[in-house]
């Protein structure tokens, strides 16, 4: 069965429809190189042929590189180099064809899609949504190593191109004509063909490439103009701004780049393979493959997700119109929910819709929302006192204050407002949904949905199952949660479910670093170092040490409440007198006036001077050794919510941790990042840590060996 259809006009135009057989989209499998070497053959013998049209019979154009055949190399040597070269070889082929040749793009051309783009003459795209363009190899650990990093550097020069390959973002059909990425747009898939063999009628002798005409001078100027010197000069600065040195792609990416206009094209192109081969067998490629393509691909696929037809809620009521409150009001309306905001005082509830229309007006004065779409988007959202506002809703929201005996008193008082199919959540961050559905009628269709803080951005939802949540609830849960176009990520219940525990474990070894006499702004330092996106001491400010306080002695009610000791099951003796200390001084965080930092008019910080008197110890420890404490705390406390349970798979830990807490995505999450180090190699690195500073950094012999029987690796 072939993979492809060629056809040839009357004209002497062939068109080469790639439509690989078993597949969905059309990628560099197998079968790629045999197939790319038939059709070019066929062409370079083909009598009478004056153009060529690549098309394609998916719904996307081509999706690209064969990422489990990246996963598996393990080698940068010369096996490795001639695989990418190879891979790459048919594009130059195609550069080297007597005629023109146009690419139709009926769809997502990312990656190798776009390369093979790129080795055309010239580039038509329908004007869909979904007919983006772009090489987002930097993304998943990787450089564009079939010509796009050379490629586009040579298309758009080196100020225009980097964006597109040091961030992976796709463009859209207008951005890419703008930018220069394509050359044309056509309004119908049935217009690509047609207008490709029209453009090819129309430019006969346009086969050569601008970079391969003699006298070809880069957009922009080459190396030496001197404002590409100017970028090539400060681009290296900003990149490490950014990527803290810690993610080698970009770097490489850099470096490529600026030298491909330094040298031969083809020399170009073969460094470019020694960059992809160097790339593919790092730590960062490989956790980010597993975790970023493939355990994403899980998540949207719903691989945790109960087996059942597809379920869409069609209103939705939250109750409390606070901080989340507001946020989860403003994820529905986006997503056109139509929701009922409901709070005690209409003010209040007015002033939670309010939310909403401020981060819809900055997105009017950005240019990326209208007047129109800004008002249909408040028109989703109603503000209200009444229970009966909200009558039939096929989704409730309880958002009130981490208050059990609050949230007791509004479940029993709300549930029943639920359609006969409906489902009723809970916004805890850290309450066990097992005591809060004993508060409803029926809790098997009560479920834990913990948003995270700010809503708009935190783009992840923790799905927490009760004893007696039903997996129909679950499912739809599941279903809602991708709805409003959020990550679903599914845990069982504890005290403090899995984003709350690990949390709150960065927070305490902040302070115990603190008490343990390190300088706060050492602290701040190590955590920038190990690649957390704020410190422990400024994200504590901005959660606030009331909340942790409050927390705390709501969980220590439960515990005499359960008769039990310690329930959360976290050592915090470093952080709880500290908090206590400091709110005291009140110093409860930034929202209070003040917490481990000063707060100045004009929106500048700096640590609060008061702090010398937490430290405890000598000041010795090492910068390296923070940075340790600080991730081997967090991927501690991750291993044993996956060997309690509370976790059931390591896509769920490694993509939980990265977008909910922050643990560094360079790392692939922090299973990965056991794994990455090695898993003996980790228990030796934590038995040193526990040996210097306290048993929370012992490690369970039994669940480290079950992570090593695991079959189950990033993805």
């Amino acid at each position: 069965m072939s993979d492809y259809t060629y056809d040839k006009d009357e004209s002497g135009i062939v068109t080469v429809t790639l439509d690989m057989a078993g597949q969905s989209a059309n990628t560099m499998n197998a079968r790629y190189i045999p197939m790319m070497e038939e059709i070019l053959a066929r062409l370079q013998t083909e009598e009478g042929l004056t153009g060529v049209v690549i098309a394609s019979a998916k719904k996307t154009f081509f999706a690209g590189g064969d990422l489990n055949g990246l996963r598996r190399i393990d080698s940068a040597g010369p096996e490795s180099l001639a695989m990418f070269e190879a891979n790459k070889a048919p594009f130059r082929a195609m550069e080297k064809l007597p005629v023109p040749i146009v690419a139709a793009i009926n769809g997502a051309a990312l990656g190798g899609g776009y390369e093979l783009c790129l080795a055309c003459n010239h580039r038509i795209v329908v004007n869909y949504p979904s007919a983006v363009v772009g090489l987002p190899e930097v993304t998943l650990g990787l450089l564009p190593g079939a010509g796009g990093v050379v490629r586009l550097t040579a298309l758009l020069g080196l100020e225009k191109a980097l964006p597109y390959l040091l961030e992976g973002k796709p463009a859209k059909p207008q951005a890419a004509l703008k930018e220069g990425m394509v050359d044309e747009i056509v309004e119908a898939r049935d217009d690509l063909i047609p207008a490709s063999k029209a453009w090819i009628k129309a430019n006969p002798d346009a086969h050569t490439q601008p970079w391969d005409r003699k006298g070809f001078r880069y957009p922009g100027g080459d190396a030496l103009h001197p404002r590409v010197r100017q970028t090539i000069v400060a681009a290296p600065a900003m990149l490490y701004k950014k990527t803290r040195g810690l993610m080698p792609a970009p770097e490489k990416i850099l470096d490529i780049a600026v030298n491909s206009m330094r040298m031969g094209f083809d020399a170009a192109l073969r460094v470019e393979s020694r960059g992809i081969c160097a790339l593919a067998v790092t730590p960062q490629a490989k956790a980010a493959i597993g975790t970023f393509f493939f355990g994403t691909q899980a998540i949207k696929s719903g691989k945790v997700r109960p087996e059942g037809g597809k379920w869409q809620a069609t209103s939705a009521a939250i109750l409390g119109a606070g901080m989340m409150g507001s946020g989860i009001a403003w994820a529905h309306a986006s997503a056109g929910l139509p929701t009922v905001l409901k709070d005690m005082e209409l003010e209040k509830a007015e002033k939670g819709k309010s939310y909403s229309a401020m981060l819809a007006e900055k997105r009017v004065q950005r240019g990326r929302m209208s007047e129109a779409q800004k008002d249909a988007l408040l028109a989703q959202i109603t503000p209200a006192t009444e229970d009966a506002a909200f009558a039939g809703a096929d989704i409730v929201i309880e958002a009130v204050f981490e208050d059990i005996d609050l949230k007791e008193k509004v479940i029993g008082a709300t549930f029943g407002q639920l359609s006969e199919n409906g489902i009723y959540g809970s916004n805890t961050s850290t309450l066990p949904i097992s005591i809060l559905a004993e508060f409803c009628p029926d809790p098997s269709r009560f479920i834990g949905l913990h948003f995270f803080s700010p809503v708009d951005k935190m783009k992840v939802v923790e799905i927490i199952m009760g004893e007696k949540t039903s997996q129909d609830t679950l499912r739809k849960a599941y279903d809602y949660v991708q709805q409003i176009g959020y990550m679903p990520i599914v845990v069982n219940d504890s005290r403090g479910f899995f984003t709350s525990r690990v949390f709150s474990t960065y927070l305490d070894e902040g302070m115990a670093l603190l008490r343990d006499g390190m300088s706060p702004v050492a602290i701040e330092r190590a955590a920038w170092i190990a690649g957390m996106p704020v410190g422990p001491l400024a994200v504590h400010d901005e959660t606030s040490l009331v909340l942790s306080q409050k927390i705390r002695k709501t969980h220590e009610a439960l515990d005499k409440r359960l008769g039990v000791d310690n329930g959360l099951g976290i050592d915090m003796e470093a952080g709880n007198p500290i908090v206590d200390a400091m709110i005291a001084q009140d110093r409860g965080g930034r929202h209070y006036g003040g917490g481990f930092y000063d707060y100045a008019a004009d929106g500048s910080k700096s640590l609060w001077s008061g702090l010398s008197q937490f430290a405890k110890g000598n000041g010795s420890v090492a910068v390296e050794e923070a940075v340790d404490r600080l991730l081997y705390r967090q991927a501690i406390e991750t291993l044993r919510c996956l060997d309690e349970g509370v976790l059931t798979t390591e896509v769920e830990a490694n993509l939980g941790g990265i977008f909910a807490i922050g643990f560094p995505a360079y790392t692939g999450g922090a299973i990965q990042f056991i794994r990455g180090i090695g898993i003996d190699r980790f228990a030796a690195r934590a038995k040193e840590l526990a040996e210097a500073w306290g048993d929370r950094f012992k490690v369970s012999p039994a669940a480290l060996d079950r992570l090593r029987d695991s079959a189950e690796l990033a993805a």
